[in-house]
Parts: C-alpha cells; structure tokens; sequence
C-alpha cells in the first residue's frame, strides 16, 4: 500500500510539472511573438510549429523546451501510473497517453527546421492522442460512474474530435488545403493566410483540450488507477 501511495504522489507531482512546463513555455513564447511582417499572434492562423522554428521565432527555444522536457515529466506520470494499473483497459489507457507524450516530446526535440521529423513526431502526436481518447472511453465503461467522471469525460471528447478532425478532414476532399494535404504538412504555410485557418484551429483546440484533459485526469482522480477503496494518496 505505501508502495502504491509514492508512486500515487510521483505520478501527481510529475504531472502537474509536465504540465506546468507546457504552459510556461507556451506562454512566454505567445507573449514574446513578433511577426516580421508586424502581425499579432492569433490561435486562428497561427501555427505551433511555425512558434518553435529557429530563425522566425525569437522565442523557439522556450516553446521547444517547455515541449519537451514538459511532455518528458508527463512521460514520467503515465508510466508511474501503469504500474498502479489492475486492469487491461487501464494499462492500454497510460501505455496510449505514454506514447501520445512522447510524440509530443518529439515535436519539441525536432522542430519545424527539421521538416520531416517534425511533421511525423506531429502527425503521431494525433494519432495517439485519438487512441488515447478511444482507450479512455473504453476504461470508463468498466468502472463506476461518478460526478467528477464528467469533468474528465467532457475534455476528452473534445480532445478525440480535434485530434480525430485534425486527421480525417483531409481525406474528405473538402478543399480545405491545396491539394487536400494532411495538414501536419500545411503548418508552415507561408502567409498571407485566411483570418481562421482550420488546420492551426484545430492544432491548437486539440492540444488545449488534451492538456486539460490530463489536468482532470490529474485533480479529479482521488484513488489509485483500478482500485475500489480510496487510499490516502493526493492522485
């Protein structure tokens, strides 16, 4: 049991400071942005990759940074908290948001100067976030409903249709992109760009959504992954 309460703990703190990292380092970067052509920065046609590359971005280094030691320490939380797991649905569930994680890390390590290595660390980052989402539903069908079930239900909807639009949208041949590209390979469109541009909304609403969706994840869980008795543990 008191083994199950430190991880209980380290998996909590190293959340709560991959997450803290993530938003210090968007943060700073969106407060410092200054557009060559004098532009204010705007999540509806602004890219997170064009925010983390070197030479546009006088800040790419902190966004670069927060992304990836942030999503290292949430790297860090899921895999603590696979080990507090009892259930196949709940290993598939922390194994998912692992390996979403560590795309995003990845994001962070390869920026857009990287072009290739970085739409595939982006175009992975969605795919395992989607699967995640699935996993998650999933997890919350073997379990008791309760009330603050909703507050983590309702963000992770949200984040699997983002992550999932982000993805299939292209193939619908509706004319969004030239060409109807994925747009992780549109993020780096050179402006002038339409007012709202879809491909940056949706990166944005899928990242927001799934970082609070970790968020009460981390604050709505009051007992261990699988367990029917509470046990005196912040997570």
């Amino acid at each position: 049991m008191l083994r199950r309460q430190r991880l209980a703990r380290m998996a909590l703190s190293f959340g709560l400071l991959g997450l803290f990292g993530l938003l210090l380092g968007l943060g700073l970067v969106v407060w410092g942005y200054h557009s060559s052509d004098g532009r204010d920065f705007s999540l509806l046609n602004h890219s997170l990759s064009e925010l983390g590359s070197y030479g546009h971005s006088s800040l790419a280094v902190v966004l670069n940074g927060g992304l990836f030691f942030g999503s290292l320490s949430l790297v860090l939380c899921w895999l603590f908290t696979l080990q507090l797991s009892r259930q196949l649905s709940g290993h598939l569930l922390y194994l998912s948001l692992t390996l979403t994680c560590m795309a995003l890390a990845g994001v962070g390590l390869f920026p857009v100067n990287v072009y290739h290595l970085h739409t595939m660390m982006l175009k992975w980052f969605f795919i395992f976030g989607s699967i995640s989402v699935g996993c998650y539903l999933i997890y919350l069908v073997q379990r008791p409903f309760v009330a603050a079930t909703l507050w983590t239900l309702i963000p992770a909807l949200i984040s699997g249709i983002s992550l999932g639009a982000f993805l299939i949208l292209p193939y619908l041949e509706l004319g969004i992109t030239e060409g109807d590209n994925p747009f992780y390979y549109e993020l780096v469109l050179q402006l002038p760009r339409p007012d709202f541009w879809l491909p940056a909304v949706l990166v944005w609403l899928g990242l927001g959504s799934f970082m609070l969706w970790v968020l009460c994840l981390l604050l709505c869980t009051k007992e261990a992954p699988d367990e029917q008795e509470p046990i005196e543990s912040p997570y």
